[in-house]
Parts: structure tokens; sequence; C-alpha cells
């Protein structure tokens, strides 16, 4: 069995406000009042959202338009690097998009994770799951610190 040390507990519950602070600042971002979301970071460089389409989500064909993949996509890499960062926002630096499957009405679900870097510049990815477990996209970004502090966002600092 693991022993606990006063230090893991507080790093512990420092991620956690941190996490929290995050949801809420995601919550807070005028655009997500357009899309019907909830983001979930449970752990360090994890994201999960999931998310509502529907038919005003459609392009003329009749299916999902990308700006709903891209979103989700970038939101939940953004969303996983970022957890890994308490002091700074992150800006998005580029972002690749593979669409594998069309999408109609569905709830779908983004997971973001952290694939690299530590100080200035991380790698992230992501994929959009539909209600079936079927993949339907997959991103990667670039996320560059900004000299943004997140406690001066609205939406991160109550509760902290």
């Amino acid at each position: 069995m693991a022993v606990r040390n006063d230090s893991d507990q507080e790093n512990n519950n420092g991620s956690h406000e941190h996490f929290r602070a995050l949801e809420r600042l995601y919550k807070a971002a005028p655009i997500n009042q357009l899309f019907e979301s909830d983001l979930e970071i449970s752990e360090r460089g994890f994201a999960r959202i999931t998310f509502a389409v529907d038919e005003r989500h459609y392009h003329a064909a009749g299916a999902v338009h990308g700006t709903s993949y891209f979103k989700m996509l970038d939101d939940a890499a953004f969303y996983a690097a970022n957890s890994l960062v308490s002091d700074r926002f992150l800006l998005t630096t580029a972002f690749n998009v593979l669409f594998t499957r069309p999408l109609k009405s569905s709830t779908v679900t983004a997971e973001g994770r952290w694939v690299s870097g530590k100080r200035r510049v991380f790698v992230a990815d992501s994929r959009l799951i539909d209600e079936e477990g079927e993949e339907i996209a997959r991103g990667t970004g670039t996320f560059m610190r900004s000299h943004i502090p997140l406690a001066s966002l609205p939406g991160y600092k109550q509760d902290l």
C-alpha cells in the first residue's frame, strides 16, 4: 500500500481546485453559450467534453458542420494541456483535424489527452466518439503559454 504524505494531498487538492476552475472558465466563455456541452477534468493531462448536436449544427447536405468537430476537438485537447498549467492561459498555435465519419443529431464525447511538453509549448490530441462508441474524428494541436494569467479570467478564480 502506497503511503501518501501531506504534500501529495496538497498537490492533489490543488490540482482538483485547478480542474474545477478550468471547468468554470469553460462555462463562462461566451462561445460556449452556443453549444450544449459540459467539460470534466478528472486527472492531469486529460479532459472530456460531452455535447449535443442537432439540425442547428448541420451544413447544407444534412450532417454536422466541421465547425462543431473542430471546436470540440480543439477544446478537449486545449483543456487537457491547460490542466498541466495552473498559472497561465494557453493559446492554440496549430490544430489538425481528421474527419473519419459524418455525424447526425447525437450526444458526442470529445476526449483530449496531453502528449508532450511541460514548459512553453504543449502537444495534445483528441478524438470525437459518437453514441455508438465509434470514433468520428481526431485532432492534434500545439498550445503555447500566453502572458494571460488564468486568475485574471472571468470564471476561473471563483471559490479559489
